[in-house]
């Protein structure tokens, strides 16, 4: 019989600014065992400075990371992809190609062009915190690159709710790294991707890994203001 220390275990921050709340990488896998129905526990690592621990266990000092399968696990597309398998709903044995193209798809095909324009984004609004803006010309390369990207998901898209059939792994992903680009205004213009994102929130998983991340930095900012009361 499983027991409470036989549940994966989520590493995340032990606290993070305002920003980026709602939006660190362990809400995937977060919503990942709660469309499995996996219960899970969460442990942290200190925001900053990156501990020797955290480096040794990541060596890019980034979260999530996951405890499972006697192994520590890190990157979130790997994660959603190896404790994914088995799951024959999440990643079914007959479409796992596909599933698996996809998924890779959102990473490297798909966010290595909305993450950079969003970054662009937040230099123009806080340079201060993120560094100066590149220069109009190279935002707008920027955006024109992204659009193209965000232009084929919304034609494989047309006509279909999920991107291989029914609701996979794949659209964790995707659905996730559309989101944070939604936040941002980026998918204006593209009413397929946004009414994807809008289906893909409104679903019972996503919104319970929202509301415990969100409540994960509550309850850290509760421990940090009792800390130097």
């Amino acid at each position: 019989m499983a027991t409470h220390e036989d549940q994966p275990v989520i590493i995340t921050y032990d606290w993070v600014p305002d920003f980026p709340r709602g939006f660190v990488r362990d809400l995937r896998v977060r919503w990942l065992f709660e469309e499995m129905g996996q219960p899970y526990r969460v442990e942290t690592v200190p925001f900053g400075p990156k501990s020797a621990d955290h480096l040794a266990q990541q060596p890019f000092g980034q979260v999530p990371m996951v405890r499972s399968r006697g192994r520590i696990w890190f990157e979130s597309g790997a994660i959603l992809l190896s404790l994914a398998d088995g799951n024959p709903a999440l990643l079914p044995g007959d479409r796992r190609a596909e599933v698996t193209e996809w998924l890779f798809a959102a990473a490297n095909s798909v966010e290595m062009f909305t993450q950079p324009w969003i970054i662009a984004g937040a230099c123009l609004a806080a340079p201060h915190i993120f560094g100066p803006a590149p220069t109009p010309e190279v935002i707008d390369r920027m955006t024109q690159r992204m659009k193209a990207r965000l232009g084929g998901v919304e034609t494989v898209l047309t006509g279909r709710d999920w991107l291989t059939g029914p609701f996979t792994v794949a659209d964790i992903l995707m659905a996730d790294v559309l989101r944070v680009t939604a936040d941002k205004g980026g998918l204006e213009g593209f009413p397929v991707l946004q009414a994807y994102v809008a289906r893909a929130t409104a679903r019972p998983a996503f919104q319970k890994a929202l509301a415990d991340q969100m409540d994960h930095w509550r309850q850290a900012d509760t421990a940090r203001a009792a800390a130097v009361a």
